[in-house]
C-alpha cells in the first residue's frame, strides 16, 4: 500500500497555497470570480508536490522491477559457475542496482549473519513492495527448499520477469494513441460544457410567455445549472485520469498524475472562463 510521507516540498507547497489565498482575500474580495480563480491556482500549487511525490514513488517502483531482472541474471551466472545461491547474493551486494541496491545489501547482510535464505528472501520481497519481485522470490524460495536445480529455476524466473517487463512496454506503446485520444476527447467535452453554460443556457433565461400562443414557459436560471455542470466536469476529470492510467500502465495509482492534470485543466478553464465570459 502506498504511504504518503510529508516532505519539505509538501509543506512549501501548502504554505504557498495558503499565502496566495490570503493575498487574494485581502486584495480581491470585491471580485469574487477572480478571487476563486486565484484559489484554484493556490489549490493546484498546494497539491502539486504531493502528486510529484506519488509519481516519483511509482518511478522508483518501476526501477526496482527493472533492476531486479538484472540482479536475477547476475545471480544466474554466479550459480552456474558453482557458487551457492547464498554466496552469490553476497557477491552481488556491492553492485549498482539503482533503487534496488539497498534491498540487495540488506538481503546479503541477513544471509551473512546466518538468517535463512527463505526468511531473508521473504523480507526482501516484502520491503520492495512489488508483486513481480514477490512472485519471483516465491519461486526461488520453493526451489531452494525443494533442493532442485536452482540455476534452472533462476533462469526461468529471469525469463518470466523479462517477459512481464516486455509486455508492459508493449502495452504502453500500443495504447499511447488511446491516451492522446482520451485527452482530446476530454478537451472537447469541456468545450461543449462551456458552450452549454455560457451560450445556450443564457438564451433560455429570457423565455417567458410565447407571443401569439397561450403557452406558459417557466423561466430557467442559468446559474442553477452552473454547479451541476462544474461537478460533472470534476467527476469526469478524476475518473477519466484513473482510466487512462489503468489502460496505459495497468495501475490506477499511475492514473493519479493524469487525474491531476485533467482536474487542473478543468479548474483553470472553468474558473478562467467565468472571469472572462461570466
Amino acid at each position: 500500500m502506498f504511504k504518503m510521507e510529508l516532505e519539505k516540498k509538501n509543506f512549501i507547497g501548502l504554505g504557498l497555497g495558503v499565502l496566495i489565498i490570503i493575498v487574494g482575500f485581502i486584495f480581491l474580495r470585491g471580485d469574487m470570480k477572480l478571487f476563486w480563480f486565484l484559489v484554484v491556482i493556490a489549490v493546484i500549487i498546494s497539491s502539486l508536490p504531493f502528486v510529484v511525490s506519488i509519481v516519483l514513488s511509482q518511478g522508483r517502483q518501476k526501477d526496482k522491477e527493472e533492476r531486479f531482472l538484472e540482479f536475477v541474471r547476475d545471480l544466474v551466472e554466479n550459480v552456474r559457475s558453482g557458487t551457492p545461491i547464498s554466496k552469490g547474493i553476497v557477491n552481488l551486494k556491492n553492485r549498482d542496482y539503482g533503487e534496488l541496491s539497498k534491498h540487495i545489501k540488506k538481503l546479503a547482510n541477513q544471509v551473512s549473519v546466518g538468517i535463512t535464505l527463505n526468511a531473508a528472501l521473504l523480507t526482501f520481497a516484502k520491503e520492495t513492495k512489488s508483486r513481480v519481485v514477490a512472485r519471483a522470490v516465491g519461486l526461488i524460495s520453493e526451489a531452494e527448499r525443494a533442493g532442485g536445480r536452482i540455476d534452472t529455476i533462476l533462469e526461468s524466473v529471469s525469463k518470466s520477469v523479462n517477459q512481464i517487463e516486455e509486455l508492459k512496454k508493449e502495452r504502453k506503446s500500443a495504447v499511447s494513441n488511446l491516451v492522446v485520444q482520451g485527452y482530446i476527447i476530454f478537451m472537447v467535452f469541456i468545450i461543449i460544457m462551456l458552450v452549454l453554460e455560457f451560450k445556450i443556457l443564457p438564451l433560455t433565461a429570457g423565455l417567458g410567455n410565447v407571443q401569439g400562443l397561450s403557452i406558459q414557459v417557466q423561466q430557467v436560471n442559468p446559474e442553477s445549472f452552473s454547479m451541476p455542470l462544474f461537478i460533472m466536469l470534476l467527476v469526469q476529470s478524476a475518473f477519466a485520469g484513473l482510466v487512462i492510467g489503468k489502460i496505459s500502465e495497468g495501475s490506477i495509482m499511475n492514473g493519479i498524475k493524469h487525474s491531476f492534470i485533467l482536474l487542473a485543466i478543468t479548474l483553470l478553464v472553468t474558473t478562467g472562463a467565468k472571469v472572462l465570459l461570466g
